[in-house]
C-alpha cells in the first residue's frame, strides 16, 4: 500500500526502513523487501528498543545504520503517536537526515495533535482505514493513502477464485 510513496520520499539518496520496536520487525523486514524490490536496489534497516513499565513507554536504543539516510519507520497503527515519535528522535540522533512515519491505520488518541507537530517526524503517512477525525485539522505534514484500490483487489481475486495471500504485485 505505501511503497510507491516510499520509493518517490527514497528518490535516489540512502534509504532505509525501521521497526519502532522487536515486535514489529518482521513487518518492516517485508516492507523493506518490497521497497528494495521497487527500486532495484539495497535498502538498509534499523531496530527500535521500546520498554513498557507502569503504562510508561521507554527505550532509545537503536540497532542499524541510519546515517545520512532517510527512515521510514513502519507501524501497524499509530495511536498518540509517541512510539513514533521516541522512534524518529532516536533515529535522528543516530544521523538520520529525515523521518518518515507510516502505518496502516492512524487513529490519533488523545495527545496525537502533539505528537505530530514534533519536528523529528518529518511526514506521517496513514491509509484511509480509520478517518483522522480525531485531529481539530489535519494537519500539513500527514499523508492519507486511499485503501481502496487494495480492497477493490482482494475483492475481485475472490470473486474470481484467486489467490489473496499476496496483493503486492497488483495493488502494490
Amino acid at each position: 500500500l505505501f511503497v510507491e510513496r516510499a520509493a518517490e520520499i527514497a528518490g535516489g539518496g540512502p534509504v532505509a526502513v525501521a521497526s519502532p520496536d522487536p515486535g514489529g520487525v518482521k513487518r518492516a523486514q517485508l516492507f523493506r523487501e518490497a521497497l528494495a524490490a521497487r527500486l532495484g536496489r539495497d535498502v538498509g534497516f534499523a531496530m527500535l528498543e521500546k520498554r513498557r513499565s507502569a503504562g510508561v513507554v521507554s527505550g532509545s536504543l537503536m540497532a542499524g545504520e541510519v546515517a545520512g539516510a532517510r527512515v521510514l519507520v513502519i507501524d501497524d497503527m499509530i495511536a498518540s503517536g509517541g512510539t513514533m515519535t521516541r522512534a524518529a528522535r532516536t533515529l535522528r540522533a543516530g544521523g538520520a537526515k529525515e523521518v518518515w512515519a507510516l502505518a496502516a491505520h492512524g487513529l490519533f488518541t488523545e495527545g496525537a495533535a502533539e505528537a505530530l507537530a514534533d519536528p523529528a517526524v518529518t511526514g506521517w503517512i496513514v491509509s484511509d482505514t480509520v478517518p483522522p477525525f480525531r485531529l481539530p485539522r489535519k494537519p500539513e505534514h500527514l499523508e492519507v493513502i486511499s485503501a481502496a484500490p487494495l480492497f477493490a483487489e482482494a475483492l475481485r481475486r475472490l470473486n474470481e477464485g484467486e489467490d489473496v495471500c499476496d496483493l503486492t504485485p497488483a495493488a502494490g
